[in-house]
């Protein structure tokens, strides 16, 4: 599982310095996560994790501010969750998580990718349970025992917890995430999360070969330049000097 995890967050990292709209998707994603569970993010730990990742990815304090203000009142955009499933390039599996207000053109939009890289666009379901839908914290520790003593004490179901270079990773269901994050952080304090998130992990990877590698690329940055599109995740493994 760590090292689906590791090239997630490698391509998530080239993905990231591409995006000429990262701001719009942080602040739309906010908008949504304060707008659902509350504006203070001491109580909302899903938004907590959210603006300090969006902190580290250097948005503005402003683009910030002005989603949770949006979100705080009765008015603002009706956005909506989206997820489009199919194979792209070298029948990668693929999984499109969208935020719109206006679900007939993102659909339009994501399926135009597909259909543009003779990628196949399929029905809800149709590659979503090939993946594990994990909630995800890295940072710095070695005492592993610890860690699982305090997550099990909050009966938090621990998929896995992996030591390396000085770092522990959890992995937990996606719907023990705020009881995981919260057993962490009454445990052992003030953490600084590398990865505090909730994402999609392939249960199997997709080796991707000659010219299948280009046109993947080209398929995953359609898909990134759309506003609507917040997360891209897939069961690709590229050869290391193509990273997608």
């Amino acid at each position: 599982m760590g090292r689906a995890f590791q090239n997630r967050k490698e391509s998530m990292a080239k993905t990231a310095d591409a995006k000429t709209k990262v701001y719009s998707k942080y602040g739309r994603e906010i908008y949504v996560c304060a707008k659902a569970g509350g504006t203070d993010p001491n109580s909302n730990l899903a938004l907590r994790g959210l603006m300090e990742r969006a902190k580290k990815d250097q948005v503005p304090s402003h683009v910030i501010d002005k989603a949770l203000d949006k979100a705080s009142g009765a008015g603002g955009e009706d956005f909506s969750a989206a997820r489009y499933e199919g194979f792209g390039p070298g029948n990668v599996m693929v999984i499109v998580d969208c935020l719109t207000d206006n679900p007939n053109r993102t659909f339009g939009d994501v399926r135009g990718c597909f259909t543009k890289t003779k990628s196949k666009i399929g029905t809800p379901g149709s590659v979503s349970h090939m993946f594990d839908h994990c909630a995800i914290f890295s940072f710095a520790g070695s005492d592993e025992e610890a860690v699982l003593e305090a997550l099990m004490e909050a009966d938090v179901d621990v998929t896995d917890i992996e030591q390396e270079d000085g770092r522990i990773t959890v992995f937990a269901p996606h719907t023990d995430y705020a009881k995981a994050k919260q057993a962490l952080l009454d445990t052992f304090g003030e953490i600084d999360f590398e990865a505090d998130e909730i994402q999609f992990l392939p249960q199997t990877t997709t080796p991707v070969e000659g010219d299948d590698v280009a046109m993947l690329e080209k398929f995953l940055g359609m898909l990134n330049e759309l506003d609507d599109v917040q997360n891209v995740y897939h069961s690709a493994e590229l050869p290391e000097s193509s990273e997608a």
